[in-house]
């Protein structure tokens, strides 16, 4: 990985240009962006997260959103090679109230001003990120635009408001990878259908003993299947879920046919596979301290979130579907299990660690799910006694 940094990067840490955050409900920041000034435009929506900011940055559920951090101080540990969930960031840039100059950990190689820069993110500082985080709670996530000119109000404004139609594009075509890859030596083989997949997703399965096939978003039951796996994992990814048209037509081709896991939007996509409904939240779920229960057990664990629809618990077959998680804070749906199939879903992250490891346990619980499967002989390529 690069880590020479041009000269121009530092003069603009001494020279910041004045900037500002315009909302399309006309409520205007002003800041200083930290590197070279841009204008970019995007949904505004906020992390409650205290660390972790790489893995956030760097996480592609964010693609096509102007990110803003409630933790005042942000880099103070740096930034290095251990903290990238993919090759690069696809959020379209950052607000704070201040970036660290001097981090301190022994594995970090930039400061978060570097690798912003490296990027090309832009980053406005200097912005009461508190009152940005009100307005959001109050109104809801809304269109946004960084710029450097406010010379007119109704124009910057103007801008704001497209930053809404991010969510109108195929923002999972433009995260997933385009050829399959594979992770992993292990003996048990699982398809992940990347819709924006975090690193660690791939991680937890391959450290478990999995041999990990990630494939694109667009392919097609029959590719998923020609693999010969004895799982599927639909992973995590950005935007509306019900965009995903033609990925949950191929989804309601593999239910049952496949023990399957969806985290995050693939919980979504599975929930509209099974004739379930999904709707935008008022300001979504995006931290490291949200409590969620499992009305299974009543274990309660703390989750990491990144997500701005839910699945309605309405529109889900009760004959078919249990709800097997919900949200303390707001009581939505945050895990499903289906009764009759080898199916399950959580809307959190389970290869996250804010617990630190409280959820990790799910991944087991799908492995089960296989080797319960395969032990009663009905996925294909798998009989007999399971390993």
């Amino acid at each position: 990985m690069q880590t020479n940094i041009d000269g121009d990067i530092e003069k603009g840490e001494k020279n910041m240009a004045k900037g500002y955050l315009v909302l399309e409900n006309g409520a205007i920041f002003t800041g200083e962006f930290a590197g070279a000034p841009a204008t970019v435009d995007g949904e505004a929506v906020f992390n409650t997260s205290m660390n972790g900011y790489q893995e956030i940055i760097t996480d592609p559920s964010y693609a096509g959103q102007i990110l803003t951090f409630t933790y005042p101080s942000i880099g103070n540990y740096g930034c290095g090679d251990y903290g990238f969930e993919s090759e690069r960031p696809a959020v379209r840039g950052l607000v704070v109230k201040e970036l660290a100059q001097s981090p301190d950990h022994y594995q970090s190689r930039w400061t978060i001003a570097d690798f912003l820069a490296r990027y090309e993110i832009p980053c406005l500082t200097g912005v009461d990120t508190r009152a940005v985080t009100r307005v959001l709670r109050q109104y809801g996530t809304m269109g946004a635009v960084l710029t450097d000119e406010l010379a007119d109000r109704e124009s910057a404004v103007l801008a704001a408001s497209r930053g809404q139609s991010w969510l109108e594009t195929d923002l999972v075509k433009s995260v997933s990878r385009e050829d399959k890859a594979v992770y992993g030596t292990g003996p048990c083989k699982i398809v992940l259908l990347d819709f924006g997949v975090k690193q660690n997703i791939i991680n937890s399965l391959a450290d478990r003993g999995c041999q990990v096939v990630v494939m694109p978003a667009a392919s097609s039951a029959e590719e998923v299947m020609a693999e010969g796996p004895q799982g599927l994992v639909l992973s995590n990814g950005p935007g509306d879920p019900a965009a995903c048209k033609p990925a949950v037509e191929e989804i309601k081709k593999l239910l049952g046919r496949i023990p399957t896991f969806g985290i995050c939007l693939g919980h979504q996509l599975l929930a509209l596979a099974l004739g379930g409904a999904t709707y935008k939240l008022k300001f979504g779920h995006r931290g490291g301290n949200h409590t969620v229960k499992d009305l299974r057990t009543g274990l309660c664990l703390i989750s990491s979130q990144n997500h701005g629809y839910a699945v309605a618990p309405a529109s889900l077959p009760t004959d078919e579907v249990m709800i097997s998680f919900i949200n303390l804070n707001d009581g939505t749906v945050e895990g499903m299990i289906h009764k009759k199939l080898p199916i399950m879903s959580v809307q959190f992250h389970p290869e996250a660690t804010p617990g630190p490891r409280d959820s990790a346990y799910l991944f087991d619980d799908f492995l089960k799910m296989i080797a319960d499967q395969a032990y009663n002989g009905s996925i294909p390529g798998r009989s007999g006694t399971s390993s």
